[in-house]
Parts: C-alpha cells; sequence; structure tokens
C-alpha cells in the first residue's frame, strides 16, 4: 500500500514540476517577444555574425531564439537590408563589423548580401570591417568579406582558396546489390535528377551543365576579389591553382587579407577608426538587437502611405499533403495549401497593389506546381506579380515563376531545369530474393497494379509511363512558350531539363532581369504605379496560442532536429518528394547541388 502512495505521490510531484516549468518557460517566452527598443548609444558598432545559412527571410519565431546553437536568430537577407538601411542613417552608429565564419548559403543570396554591404560601403562614410574567429574564411565567407573596407583575420586561423566543386552522391551501386531496379521516364536529356538511381558517374550532359554553373560561379567570386584587391582575374586564378594552402598568413602575403590581428587589436583599430579612447570600452550592437530599432530612431521618415507590396516567400520542395508550417520550424515545403492561405489574406486587404514572389526551390511535384501556377496567374490579372528568385527556382520553381509577370534572378541562380521525370522503383528481387519475402493477389482488370513496387513494367506499362511523363512535359514547355513570348520550338532548344545560371538564362529569355529582392520590389512598384509602399512580409509569425496549441510530434520533431545530422532534413524532404501514389510527375532540380 505504501509503494503505491509513493508511486501517487512521485507521479504528482513530477506532473506539478512539469506544469511549473512549463508556466515558466511560457512566461520567459511572452517576455522575449515583448523586449523594449534598445537605446543605441553614441560610438556604437553594428555587430553583424554571419556564419552557417543565409536565409531570405527574417524569422519570427520566439522558439528559434530560444533553441538557437548560435546565440541568436540567424542573420537573414530581411534583416541585413532593414539594418543596413537604417544604419547609413543613424547618427550613433559608425561602423559595421562583420564576424564571418563557415559561410554555407546558396551564392544567389551571398550576391545580394554582397551588394547590400557594398552599397552601405560605397554610399557613407562609415567603415565596414569584416573578421573571422578561429573557424577562418572560406571562399563563400571571404566572398562577403570582400565587399567591406578591410579585410582582418587572426594569425593562426584558416583560409580556404582553392576553387569550386560539386559532388554527386550515385545509387545504382547500391540498388544492384540490394535489388532494387528503377523505373525512369523522363523527357529532357539534361533532366539528370534521377541519374543517381540507375548510373554510376555524370552523364556527358550532367558533367557539360555542371561545368557550365562551376565556371559561372567561380567568375562571380574571382569578379569579387579582383574589385577587392586590385589583383587581375588571371592573378587571382592562378593564386588558386598553385599548392593548396589553409594559411592564414600566406592569404595574408598574397594580399587577400589586410591585416592580421587579435580580436583585442582589431577592437584597438575600431576604436581608434572612431577616434574614442583607447580605454574605453567599445560599444557594439548585435544585428538581432539592432532590428528591432524603429525607423525613426534611426533617423528615417515614417512611410505614412497605405499603399503595401506583400512579399510571400515560398522555400523548399514543392509537395502536397505537407504541413508547410510546422509550429518551431521555419517553412520546410511550399504546398498548394500554403500559397492559399498567403493569397487569401493578400485579397482579403484592398491597400495590397502589388506581389512579390521569394522562390527559393528546386521543384518536385509537377501536379501541385501546375496548382499554384494557377493561383499566381489569377492574381496576376487583379495586380502585378513579380517572381524574385533566391539560390534555386528550377524546374516545379521556374514552373510557378512563369506565372509572374516579371522574373529577377541573380546571376548564380540556378534556374531552368525544363524537364519532367516520373519514377517506380521495382523491388521485386530485394523481396523476392534477398528478402525471401514473396507476394501473391488477385486483381480485377489487366493492369490494375501496374504501378505496383512489387513488380516491373511489362512493355506496355513502360510506353505508357513515358507517354505520361512526355505530355506534362508538353504541358510545361507549352506554358513557358505562353508566358516567354516564345515558339514550342524555342523553348525545347532551352528545356530539355537544362540547367541555367541566371546570368545565362537571361541570355536565353527565360528571366527578364538580373537582380536581388530591390530590384523586385522596384518592378513591383512601377507596374502598380506607386512611389511609396510598405512592405508586408508572407508566411506571417504565428501567434502563441498556434504555436502552443500545434501538434506534440512537429514540437518534437523540431527539438530533435537541432541535434540531428543535416542529411535527416534532406531524408525527409525525399520522402516527402516520392511519397506520390500513382507516379505523379515531378518537375525537380537535379541532385541537392551543394558548390563549395
Amino acid at each position: 500500500m505504501k509503494f503505491f502512495q509513493t508511486l501517487i505521490a512521485s507521479t504528482l510531484g513530477f506532473l506539478i514540476a512539469v506544469f511549473i516549468l512549463f508556466v515558466v518557460f511560457f512566461i520567459t517566452l511572452s517576455s522575449s517577444t515583448q523586449q523594449p527598443e534598445p537605446y543605441v548609444r553614441d560610438n556604437t558598432v553594428l555587430k553583424i555574425n554571419l556564419q552557417g545559412s543565409l536565409p531570405a527571410q527574417q524569422s519570427s519565431n520566439p522558439f528559434d531564439e530560444l533553441f538557437s546553437t548560435q546565440g541568436g536568430v540567424k542573420v537573414s537577407l530581411q534583416s541585413l537590408r532593414e539594418n543596413l538601411n537604417k544604419a547609413a542613417r543613424h547618427d550613433n552608429i559608425k561602423g559595421v563589423w562583420l564576424e564571418i565564419n563557415a559561410v554555407s548559403e546558396g551564392w544567389a543570396n551571398l550576391e545580394e548580401a554582397h551588394r547590400l554591404i557594398r552599397t552601405f560601403r560605397d554610399s557613407t562614410d562609415k567603415f565596414v570591417y569584416a573578421s573571422t574567429s578561429d573557424i577562418g574564411y572560406n571562399e563563400k565567407g571571404y566572398y562577403l568579406a570582400s565587399a567591406a573596407d578591410s579585410v582582418f583575420s587572426p594569425q593562426e586561423s584558416f583560409f580556404e582558396f582553392d576553387g569550386f566543386y560539386s559532388q554527386v552522391s550515385f545509387y545504382a551501386g547500391l540498388f544492384e546489390k540490394i535489388g532494387i531496379e528503377a523505373e525512369i521516364a523522363r523527357h529532357g536529356k539534361y533532366k539528370s535528377a534521377v541519374e543517381p538511381f540507375y548510373q554510376k558517374e555524370l552523364s556527358e550532359e550532367s558533367r557539360y551543365q555542371l561545368e557550365q554553373i562551376i565556371q559561372d560561379v567561380s567568375s562571380t567570386f574571382v569578379g569579387a576579389v579582383s574589385q577587392k584587391t586590385g589583383k587581375s582575374a588571371g592573378e587571382i586564378n592562378t593564386l588558386m591553382n598553385d599548392a593548396p594552402s589553409l594559411l592564414t598568413r600566406k592569404a595574408h602575403q598574397q594580399g587577400l587579407i589586410d591585416s592580421l590581428l587579435s580580436p583585442n587589436d582589431l577592437k584597438k583599430l575600431i576604436k581608434k577608426r572612431m577616434g574614442v579612447e583607447e580605454s574605453s570600452t567599445l560599444q557594439t550592437i548585435s544585428n538581432n538587437r539592432y532590428y528591432r530599432v524603429t525607423p525613426g530612431t534611426a533617423g528615417i521618415e515614417r512611410n505614412s502611405t497605405n499603399n503595401k507590396i506583400a512579399v510571400i516567400y515560398a522555400n523548399g520542395p514543392i509537395v502536397y499533403g505537407v504541413n508547410a508550417n510546422a509550429p518551431f520550424d521555419n517553412q520546410q515545403y511550399i504546398t498548394a495549401s500554403f500559397f492559399e492561405e498567403q493569397l487569401e489574406d493578400i485579397r482579403g486587404d484592398e491597400d495590397v497593389k502589388a506581389v512579390v514572389v521569394r522562390i527559393n526551390s528546386p521543384g518536385g511535384s509537377g501536379s501541385t506546381s501546375d496548382l499554384i501556377w494557377n493561383k499566381l496567374r489569377e492574381l496576376s490579372n487583379e495586380i502585378p506579380v513579380i517572381a524574385s528568385m533566391g539560390p534555386v527556382a528550377a524546374s516545379g520553381g521556374y514552373y510557378i515563376a512563369m506565372a509572374a509577370d516579371s522574373i529577377v534572378a541573380e546571376s548564380t541562380t540556378l534556374t531552368g531545369s525544363i524537364g519532367v521525370f516520373s519514377t517506380k522503383f521495382n523491388t521485386k528481387q530485394l523481396w523476392n530474393e534477398e528478402l525471401g519475402i514473396t507476394f501473391d493477389q488477385v486483381k480485377s482488370h489487366q493492369y490494375a497494379d501496374w504501378l505496383n513496387p512489387t513488380r516491373g513494367f511489362t512493355e506496355t506499362e513502360r510506353k505508357a509511363y513515358q507517354q505520361f511523363t512526355d505530355d506534362f512535359y508538353r504541358i510545361f514547355i507549352s506554358k513557358v512558350a505562353e508566358s516567354r513570348n516564345m515558339t514550342l520550338e524555342e523553348v525545347d532548344a532551352v528545356a530539355q531539363g537544362r540547367v541555367w545560371t541566371g546570368e545565362d538564362a537571361l541570355e536565353q529569355n527565360l528571366v527578364d532581369l538580373l537582380g536581388g529582392m530591390e530590384e523586385a520590389l522596384n518592378i513591383a512598384a512601377e507596374k502598380a504605379e506607386i512611389s511609396d509602399y510598405q512592405l508586408l512580409t508572407y508566411p506571417k509569425a504565428k501567434d502563441f496560442y498556434e504555436l502552443l496549441m500545434s501538434s506534440a510530434q512537429a514540437k518534437a520533431k523540431s527539438l530533435l532536429g537541432n541535434f540531428l545530422l543535416p542529411e535527416y532534413e534532406q531524408t525527409e524532404k525525399l520522402k516527402a518528394l516520392f511519397r506520390y501514389g500513382k507516379g505523379d510527375p515531378l518537375l525537380l532540380f537535379p541532385y541537392a547541388l551543394n558548390i563549395q
């Protein structure tokens, strides 16, 4: 009896403790999102930590800050743009200090960040210094640093300056060993997303387009370094072809780094630049804190117009049946329901005069891409719709961009990939021979089981699968022809699944202009015939009720995601893409391309 009394008392004590912790957590969360506007003292430096990814949209989720392993919400293009705009006019901000470590963002977002930093540097008399810690610079980090006045590093850090590569994994050998055969139907000789399932190396077409992409990225990088150092492109390429080295001292000797300084010496230099005493404390404000400073405080006149431009951030693979707005996650998928929700809210605001859709997507479901295309096309009949392409807006990502009145891309944006594939995995050998599991069945009609993964296609079925894929390809290029005012023959010549960088896509008439969000907003305002406007960003932040009442499964997955390998996220996305019942045609960018 005493045992059960002790058990009940212990259980109640545990539940009470959990409840108290929950209350404390809720209060902490509430207070963290209601912090007052920071006071910015005179002679303050805006310190921006750039590490890892650089997403387009600033996270407004309070959980991101509480559970961040990097001491706060990540810097985004949105916060970088707004903060540099304020800092340029704020008398108390004397300069910008970029602390850059191991950047891993896509090149198109890096291009926009580089341009924002360079514009601040060239349009003000305030300094921009870039430094790193013991982690050091990789090429992406150094690319951002090259937009600064001066680049610094500790003497014993790392410096990677050896060029770019992109590696592709192939699974055909694995499939042979375990008894899986990929049944592939594709249209487009460059549509290489399925090649890893039946080949062991790059096809000639895939190798060619990857080489072109790598060269375009390399040219962008070399151009920026040339502008920073005064060295010619040939000199820089020669340095990159030298024997590899990770020595920061060598980078300094080659004129790539301006000075080798310890953190304390760099602070002394900054204080000297500002004309403050060396013994005084260096006043800095982080990107996150400065984001809460209002434009009015920074000396920017408040915009009193009612006109608005809505910006929809669409990130991730295009799928159906997936929750695109998990409570603790940033948006990970693009779905038709996600767009329906955003567009319904936009249509309810008569002050919205134009929409910019920021697309960062490798594509995905063909049927879902077409549904989103229709929704955006309907909206474009009411107000201007502009597509702004991020690091990747290819295949299905390009498909939805076609609904816009104008398409803006960065020179390194990966786009195009106008092609289609369909995949069924025949696992008969795996089950029957490797695992010893057999199947038997009855059916009402001859082809009722033709999509069943436990058997392969007959010749008739294979032709039907290919015809299904070819038909969707014709739909795809027909819409490109309509959108870009091209003939079917002209589209087919630049399609075939070929991936283009934004610069090449401009030459092929697949995009209208090179640039970032600023250019897209300018075009939207021009087409809407407005000069002043406020910005509305979508998806909007969830309130506390939505956050706390969401599913426990989603919360647990988000918390676990901080501790699991990056491959977990990629695996989840692939599972979502291939979770289609009857062979939905896929408009998917080839591979998970990471140029590093």
